[in-house]
């Protein structure tokens, strides 16, 4: 275990932590010196696991399932939460749904789920979790977001719409709250694999996303949970106070490269401006 204490004596509620970037962020900050209080959904082995290992390094950990597709649950676990540990310093909404569906084949149904888990759970939530740093002195608060809320994919619609209303709140609830000492930013990580990949898409195998991302993420490969938690850590600590109310993409340059693009390796064989730029 890192024995670095960057938030040494925090206190965090990390939602949806018993797989992927959820439960590698947990571990970041219990790695960090923090004390976690873990979320899931349904099963609770992955999280049940990831906090009997954080007491295993000698810090308070504990796991708490609630279901998102309501406004109750998600606000009797951020009470669960900071009576748990004596008041929260720091909380990171990372519990998310996602489905891709031709636009017009998405029903209402659907629509209130991914909405109401990704977006109304998180909301309530925070604004629970917020009562409580107030009466604190403050905090600092990390809403894991996507790149689907930046550019467009095709049948991605709905998920994009939930991700795209994280950065907006993100945004403006920051500036509303940055004055009482709450800071909130979020992260919109690219391709990072995690579980659900290999439920979601045929015959996924690590070895073969590791190749196609050469020829697709300029850093030429996938990223890892572990790329994300370092960056909530910091967004978290004392060493982020100045940053407010920002979406930091943690992408591999995903965003960063132009779609029209071909093959990003190789020097191009075009030459625009010969004729009329010296040297061309």
């Amino acid at each position: 275990m890192d024995t670095g204490a960057r938030l040494a004596g925090k206190r965090v509620l990390v939602t949806g932590s018993g797989t992927g970037i959820g439960r590698e962020i947990a571990r970041e900050f219990a790695r960090q010196g923090a004390d976690v209080a873990l979320h899931y959904a349904h099963s609770g082995k992955g999280a049940e696991e990831t906090a009997a290992e954080i007491r295993s390094w000698g810090r308070k950990a504990e796991a708490f399932a609630a279901d998102f597709d309501s406004c109750e649950k998600p606000v009797e676990l951020a009470e669960k939460a900071i009576e748990f540990l004596g008041g929260l310093d720091c909380l990171v909404n990372n519990s998310g749904i996602t489905l891709n569906k031709p636009f017009l084949q998405v029903t209402p149904e659907q629509f209130d789920l991914l909405f109401h888990v990704n977006w109304r759970a998180q909301y309530f939530l925070t604004q629970r979790v917020v009562r409580d740093m107030l009466t604190r002195g403050g905090g600092t608060i990390c809403n894991i977001t996507s790149i689907h809320g930046l550019q467009g994919a095709p049948e991605h619609s709905l998920y994009a719409g939930t991700k795209g209303a994280i950065i907006a709140y993100t945004r403006a609830l920051a500036v509303e709250l940055a004055h009482k000492g709450i800071r909130l930013n979020a992260i919109a990580p690219g391709w990072v694999t995690v579980d659900n990949y290999y439920r979601a898409i045929p015959g996924f195998q690590d070895d073969a996303a590791r190749e196609a991302a050469k020829t697709s993420v300029p850093v030429a490969r996938p990223g890892a949970p572990l790329d994300i938690a370092k960056l909530a850590v910091f967004l978290c600590s004392d060493d982020a106070e100045f940053i407010i109310g920002q979406t930091i993409v943690a992408d591999g340059g995903t965003t960063a490269l132009m779609s029209l693009i071909s093959d990003f390796r190789n020097e191009s064989t075009a030459r625009f401006g010969t004729g009329y730029v010296p040297g061309v």
